[in-house]
C-alpha cells in the first residue's frame, strides 16, 4: 500500500470525521479508502466502465401495473446467461422489491438496469456494479478430485 499526503479544510474535515464515525471505520485512512471506492463506482454507474462486474440492480415496482411483471419477467430471460438470481418481496398491497444479481461486462449491466428503470410503474432504481476478474484455476473443494472451474476475484476498482 502506498502513502498519500492530502489536505482539507476544517469543514470537510469534520465531515470524514463524522463519516468515519457513522461508518464504524478504524481509522481516516479506511474511511477515504471506503469513500473513494464508491465514487469510483458511482463513475461505473455512469456507464463508463467497462470490464467484467457483478451487478445487483433493484427496484420497486407497482405488481399491478398492466404486464410489467411479465415484462421484468423477459428482461432477466433475455439476459438468462447473466442472471444469477432474482428476488422479489412484498412490500405493501401494490408495490414490491425486486431484487437481481446479474454477471457480465459494466456497459452491458448498467444499460440494462437503465432500461428496467425507465419502465413505467419501476420506480427508485439503484445498480451497484462490483468490478471483478475471472480468474480458471485447478483445486479442490473438499475431498473431491481437483477440477478445473471459475472463481470471481474483486477488484479494487474498474
Amino acid at each position: 500500500m502506498r502513502r498519500v499526503t492530502m489536505s482539507f479544510d476544517d469543514e470537510l474535515l469534520a465531515e470524514l470525521d463524522a463519516f468515519l464515525q457513522k461508518s464504524g471505520a478504524a481509522s481516516r485512512s479506511e474511511a477515504l479508502r471506503d469513500l473513494v471506492r464508491r465514487g469510483l463506482g458511482q463513475v461505473a454507474l455512469d456507464g463508463k466502465a467497462t470490464g467484467d462486474c457483478v451487478g445487483v440492480v433493484s427496484y420497486a415496482c407497482h405488481q399491478s401495473m398492466r404486464g410489467l411483471a411479465r415484462r421484468l419477467a423477459e428482461s432477466r430471460h433475455d439476459l438468462h446467461d447473466r442472471t444469477i438470481a432474482t428476488t422479489t418481496a412484498p412490500l405493501d398491497h401494490d408495490t414490491a422489491i425486486e431484487v437481481t444479481i446479474m454477471r457480465g461486462d459494466a456497459r452491458e449491466l448498467h444499460g440494462h438496469a437503465e432500461s428496467l428503470f425507465l419502465e413505467r410503474g419501476v420506480m427508485h432504481g439503484n445498480v451497484s456494479l462490483i468490478p471483478v476478474e475471472p480468474q480458471r484455476d485447478t483445486h479442490a473443494h473438499g475431498p473431491g478430485r481437483p477440477r478445473a472451474h471459475l472463481h470471481l476475484k474483486v477488484r479494487e476498482s474498474f
